[in-house]
């Protein structure tokens, strides 16, 4: 009797031992998930937005003006900036891009795995691609997280995109004249459309090409497409994304500048009733969409691809090969 009061606590001990070792390890796997998607999520965005960095510039100042867009036009003004500002002014702007694309990038990438994994476990997906509808949930819950968090530092960007040199010199200088002569909630104007555009954007973006990734793998009999695979899958995404959300990316890029360029935008509606009075339902809000569609699939594919294989990468220096995504 006595020897069997003596077991008992040591019996206990025993089954508790490993319930309180096993936490702590799940919660380290858990912060090494979230590490290796932000750390991918903000490569991704600055690889694929400095590869497109020129034609970005030029599709910016474009839908902030009323000249008529051609690839004609788009030309000329990229080789007269080559001329007169030199060969890196076709990057202005691209330091405050990437201040802003890389925690934007990461916050959506990471977001974007989280919201997945509350989602899945929702409707009972653990461990199971979504079903269309949560997939189109997840990535517009992702971009619009994103958004929110990063939003002044894309006006910021805008700024220095449309303007000259001599009018900021740094992305510092920006903030500063910006909250002085315009005042700080300068720093949001152009914000509702943006969320407006970032929901299909995001969702479509995110929604395609996990579909693709999806369909590819039941009729290829292949666990993970290749790099070449997931290039095009990205571009299909950014193809469709950015194509759906395109008259409001026109709409926040005029507000977001109208300070600077001598205009007065107060509302969403009135911006798109000016801009199609004055220049045209298509010539107006789809101004620079085919520039997009080289731009756009051309960068969303890098990041898809990017964030992907430094995924695999990032698992495999932790874990040994043999782990995919």
């Amino acid at each position: 009797m006595g020897n069997g009061v003596r077991e008992g606590p040591v019996e206990f001990q025993r089954d508790v031992e490993p319930v309180t070792a096993r936490i702590p390890a799940e919660d380290n796997q858990e912060k090494k998930k979230v590490l290796n998607s932000l750390m991918s999520g903000a490569l991704a965005g600055a690889v694929a937005k400095t590869a497109v960095a020129p034609l970005d510039r030029t599709k910016i100042m474009f839908q902030v003006s009323s000249k008529r867009f051609s690839a004609k036009e788009a030309y000329r003004l990229i080789y007269h900036t080559y001329l007169n500002e030199g060969f890196w002014s076709l990057w202005r702007g691209n330091s405050a891009t990437m201040v802003r694309v890389i925690p934007y990038a990461a916050i959506q990438f990471c977001a974007h795995e989280e919201y997945k994994q509350i989602l899945g476990n929702y409707y009972g997906f653990q461990g199971k691609a979504l079903t269309p509808f949560p997939r189109f949930i997840a990535g517009s819950l992702a971009g619009t997280t994103a958004a929110m968090v990063t939003y002044p530092l894309d006006m910021v960007r805008a700024r220095m995109a449309v303007t000259p040199k001599e009018m900021y010199s740094s992305i510092v200088h920006v903030f500063i004249r910006i909250s002085r002569e315009e005042g700080l909630k300068t720093l949001y104007r152009g914000f509702t459309p943006t969320i407006l555009g970032v929901i299909p954007y995001a969702g479509l973006s995110f929604f395609t090409y996990e579909t693709l990734k999806k369909v590819h793998a039941e009729h290829s009999g292949k666990a993970q497409p290749s790099p070449p695979e997931r290039l095009l899958f990205g571009a299909c995404a950014g193809l469709i994304g950015q194509s759906a959300s395109y008259p409001l990316d026109v709409v926040r890029r005029r507000m977001q500048t109208a300070g600077v360029l001598g205009h007065t935008y107060s509302s969403i509606l009135l911006t798109m009733q000016e801009i199609v009075r004055e220049e045209g339902l298509i010539r107006g809000l789809y101004k620079g969409l085919s520039m997009n569609w080289v731009k756009g699939p051309i960068a969303v594919g890098i990041s898809f691809t990017t964030f992907d294989l430094t995924q695999i990468l990032l698992r495999k220096l932790q874990h040994g090969p043999g782990l995919e995504r």
